[in-house]
């Protein structure tokens, strides 16, 4: 090579001028230094010369110069980090990793984008437990091909382990970070999610752990399992009637499954303490008290229908007639479903339930309405009211409050056909008599006013037919039949109502004009006034041999039984206080006892204490029917001077 070099020199012009060498003998010379080869005599005594005129300047090296250089010194590089690489592997072998983790950081020094170099130096880092350096490694090699799913699958295992170490020490919070990065990495791989999941839970963190399992489900096919999980979830986090509801879908897919069932009997039985509880404050009288238990009950068991009867009389006793309704409508719903019903539960007491829930429901129509007729609201209670008798049509005192209404609203013919239907139902009942004699009055009245006067007769004497008694009746007939000529006939009226009505003024003109040139005194001691008071006070008392007093306790409207097998229910006491005939309907469960063994002595002696220490019988609230009926009532031509007495949904403003 050399010989050959020299032979192209130029001769000795290029002695005097050295600039000339030509590019190959640079790049030979220059080659010749980076090899290290032995250099000729004539080429080392040439170096300073050479060295003196070009320096360190590189101009005329060749592009194939620099790559042949440039290869030359990659393969020195690769050499020697394979050398520490292999040195690195002879470390991992012999357990040496600490050793093998920086033999291998030699190498990637070297050559810092082989894969190879940081799988092997993250796999010898994870054998020294250093997580996060492994991490780091996976991270970057992930980096340098994203193209492979398993560096991810095994950074994600990293983070995994790196998670079990937080935990082992009660890191938990940077667990959860390490298991939600695994879960990033492969979602698809449960046992990451499970893990994020417990840790969720030992912060607390159980609106997250909840939303975590949503996801499962609604992803996923449905499990018990799952539904269980997320139920437990709920009843840590004090919402039991999610817990319910996905306890009874676990059961649904999988009706063996123990862990539910478990959880869902405890439940249960937590409702029923709460349900009994309820009951007790309702005795004692606390009902707000007792409305917080019986909810407790409901949210721990929803689907019970006792309770939401139980609670819905509550609500109703409470005059929180919207609730109150609500919670029955719930349990008719309940009870008609078959498929909802306790286990356990016979078919007799479902259908006792369920008559139950109808009445209460009809009982709570009625008192809404009661409550809209006291605030003037009479279209509202007479929609009410329809509902109570599309309830139940077998009730005669719905058709009585019904025809109050109308009575108000000046629906005479309405609320006639409504007492009609009562009498009906109830013939011998004397407040729908009373109410028949004040309706009857009345058409009589609008019949007189428009000189329809054989009518007017007519109307009063249904009226006399249905309450004899009252003064008012026989003084509008008379005047009817005396407008027809009819004199012996009003003369007569006129007899009865002034005996009946002695202090009645303005009954005298018509007597001075049906028996002129007589005094009042004169028409009151003759004999045809006495035979009339004889046959008046005979009628009246036939009429009342005729009624007879209804018992309030025999209506099933006015008797609130709730069943709590056969140890607890719920009546309606009816008693008279202090010569009223005011009615009171009072919420009196009888003697409860949690324990079922309780002796027969135990009951008698908690009934007679409650007895003895019962609350006032003083009344205001809303009753079923009206009680009290007046005798003198003209509407709108009234000459009585006694204002209107209303009394707790009285009707027609009645007096007793």
């Amino acid at each position: 090579m050399f010989p050959s070099m020299i032979a192209s020199c130029p001769g000795p012009e290029a002695a005097k001028h050295p600039q000339t060498i030509t590019r190959s003998q640079l790049h030979a010379v220059e080659k010749m230094d980076i090899s290290n080869e032995s250099e000729p005599k004539w080429l080392s005594s040439q170096a300073p010369a050479i060295q003196k005129l070009f320096g360190s300047s590189s101009i005329f090296k060749t592009p194939e110069f620099k790559r042949d250089r440039h290869m030359h010194g990659d393969l020195i590089i690769k050499d020697k980090a394979n050398t520490h690489y292999q040195a690195g592997m002879d470390a991992v072998d012999q357990l040496d990793f600490e050793r093998a983790v920086t033999c291998i950081t030699k190498a990637i020094t070297l050559q810092p984008e082989q894969t190879q170099l940081y799988v092997a130096r993250a796999e010898a880092y994870l054998q020294l437990c250093d997580f996060k350096s492994a991490a780091l490694d996976y991270n970057h090699v992930c980096y340098l091909e994203p193209q492979k799913k398993a560096y991810f699958h095994r950074l994600a295992f990293i983070y995994y382990l790196q998670g079990q170490c937080h935990c082992d020490q009660g890191m938990f919070f940077e667990a959860l970070e390490s298991f939600a990065k695994a879960v990033e990495l492969k979602p698809s791989f449960r046992p990451y999610h499970m893990r994020s999941l417990a840790c969720l839970t030992v912060l607390g963190r159980y609106g997250d752990a909840i939303r975590l399992v949503t996801n499962w489900l609604e992803s996923d096919t449905p499990s018990a399992d799952l539904f269980t999980l997320r139920a437990r979830l709920y009843h840590q986090l004090n919402q039991p009637m999610l817990c319910y509801y996905d306890l009874k879908a676990a059961l649904r897919l999988n009706l063996s499954c123990p862990e539910a069932r478990a959880l869902l009997e405890m439940m249960e039985q937590g409702a029923k303490c709460s349900y009994q509880l309820a009951v007790t404050k309702a005795v004692e009288g606390a009902l707000s008290d007792a409305l917080g238990k019986i909810t407790t009950a409901l949210e721990l068991n929803p689907e019970n229908a006792q309770y939401y009867i139980f609670r819905g009389i509550l609500y109703r006793r409470l005059k929180d007639f919207t609730a109150s309704i609500e919670d029955l409508m719930l349990a008719v719903e309940f009870r008609d479903d078959g498929a909802k019903h306790p286990e356990g539960e016979k078919p007799e007491e479902s259908k006792d339930l369920e008559q139950d829930a109808h009445i209460q429901l009809v009982l709570t129509y009625n008192d809404f309405a009661v409550h809209c007729f006291t605030q003037g609201f009479y279209s509202e209670a007479t929609m009410l009211l329809t509902k109570a008798i599309h309830e139940q049509r077998d009730e005669s005192r719905l058709f009585i409050n019904r025809g109050d209404c109308f009575f108000r609203q000046k629906e005479w013919l309405f609320a006639l056909a409504d007492y009609q239907q009562a009498e009906e139902l109830d013939p011998q009942n004397t407040t729908i008599w009373l109410r028949l004699a004040v309706i009857h009055n009345t058409l009589g009245l609008h019949s007189y006013e428009n000189l329809n006067f054989q009518e007017a007769v007519d109307k009063f004497s249904v009226a006399i037919k249905y309450n004899p008694g009252v003064a008012l009746y026989y003084g509008n007939r008379a005047k009817a039949l005396s407008r027809m000529q009819r004199m012996e006939e009003a003369k007569q009226d006129a007899v009865c109502a002034i005996i009946l009505d002695p202090a009645n003024d303005e009954l005298v003109p018509l007597l001075l004009r049906l028996f002129p040139g007589c005094s009042l005194s004169d028409v009151i001691s003759s004999d045809t006034a006495q035979a009339v008071k004889a046959q008046l006070m005979e009628r009246i008392q036939t009429w009342k041999l005729a009624s007879f007093p209804v018992s309030r306790l025999s209506n099933k409207l006015e008797r609130m039984v709730l069943r709590q097998d056969a140890d607890s229910q719920l009546e309606t006491d009816s008693e008279n206080a202090s010569g009223r005939e005011d009615v009171e309907v009072r919420f009196k469960p009888v003697a409860y006892t949690q324990d079922p063994l309780r002796s027969k002595e135990q009951v008698s002696e908690a009934v007679k204490k409650l007895l003895h220490q019962r609350q006032s019988l003083s009344y205001t609230g809303p009753r079923i029917a009206p009680l009290c009926i007046s005798h003198n009532l003209e509407p709108a031509t009234s000459t009585s001077k006694r204002p209107y007495s209303w009394r707790n949904f009285g009707g027609m403003g009645l007096n007793c």
